[in-house]
């Protein structure tokens, strides 16, 4: 347990260098801040995850490739927006039906249809997800979406490149440290624990994954930032299967998968991305509130369960 809560560590503080000096060169190199908002912001938030997910894949650990970024998806809408939603209601914006949940949906189908064919990721999947994430990106800067991550206030237009350069080696770093004391301390546990990777990767390595975005969302929620909340949450459940996944599986494909992760968690992953509608539309249009917030970790719990036992 050791080993995972210091890979934890590593993969937050990781991430966090690489953004800043992901973001500052953009900045230096004079690219649009919706454009850098749209793609670098959310390939550097998503970072923890690839890194895990590769080096979990390439070690031969197949199940915390993958049970990582399904535990992630369905802790994401489950726990973080769970939580949200108990400290504030949110109101949800024309984009939500337009792109950001049929997106959601279209990855979160096309991850269900290649595991029931292949039994996991070839790199054919993977470069299918990305093509799908680079028109999902297109669309949404063609649409000008307004940013979902605050990094004006945080990151300097003008970082110097020296700094630039410090932050990306000490990013890359922690995150490759802390992704491989976070894969040997999931199979340790699980081994210590006497139950299955996948178990370990679903419960204990996606839920320490998503601390970021649970923090993050948390402070918009309480800051009223609603729209904040929801996109960051949405946003980063499509980069886990399309950028994650699928960068991963070109990497080094995912195979032999246990078999509970396609005939049990991938059907929650999709439930609990599909009730995101009807609860938008239901009772109150275009509104979340406590109560959803509610059903959201009772959900969340009893998923918890089943997978345990």
């Amino acid at each position: 347990m050791f080993y995972i809560l210091i890979g934890l560590v590593l993969l937050v503080l990781g991430g966090d260098w690489l953004l800043k000096s992901s973001v500052g060169l953009s900045y230096r190199l004079n690219i649009s801040k919706i454009i850098v908002g749209l793609t670098v912001v959310s390939f550097a938030t998503s970072a923890p995850e690839m890194i895990v997910s590769v080096k979990a894949a390439m070690d031969g650990f197949p199940d915390i490739a993958l049970g990582n970024v399904i535990g992630s998806n369905i802790g994401n809408i489950g726990l973080v927006l769970g939580v949200v939603l108990l400290i504030n209601a949110i109101q949800v914006e024309k984009s939500f039906y337009i792109t950001d949940w049929p997106t959601k949906m279209i990855a979160s189908i096309l991850l269900f249809v290649f595991l029931v064919i292949d039994g996991g990721l070839t790199r054919v999947d993977g470069f299918i997800f990305i093509l799908v994430l680079a028109v999902f990106l297109v669309i949404l800067i063609r649409n000008n979406k307004k940013v979902q991550v605050d990094i004006e206030s945080t990151i300097d237009d003008k970082m110097p490149y020296i700094k630039i350069i410090g932050f990306l080696v000490l990013g890359g770093v922690a995150l490759w440290g802390g992704s491989e004391l976070l894969v040997k301390g999931a199979v340790n546990l699980a081994t210590n624990l006497g139950v299955s990777k996948r178990v370990i990767a679903i419960t204990v390595v996606s839920i320490g994954t998503s601390i970021p975005e649970l923090a993050s969302s948390v402070i918009a929620a309480v800051k009223k930032e609603n729209d904040i909340s929801i996109g960051n949450i949405i946003g980063s459940n499509i980069f886990n299967i399309l950028s994650v996944l699928g960068v991963t599986a070109i990497i080094q494909p995912i195979e032999k998968v246990d078999v509970r992760i396609i005939h049990q968690d991938i059907y929650w992953m999709l439930g609990f991305a599909f009730i995101l509608l009807p609860m938008v539309i239901l009772p109150k249009r275009g509104s979340l509130s406590f109560k959803e917030g509610v059903l959201l970790l009772l959900t969340y719990g009893v998923f918890l369960y089943f997978t345990v036992i």
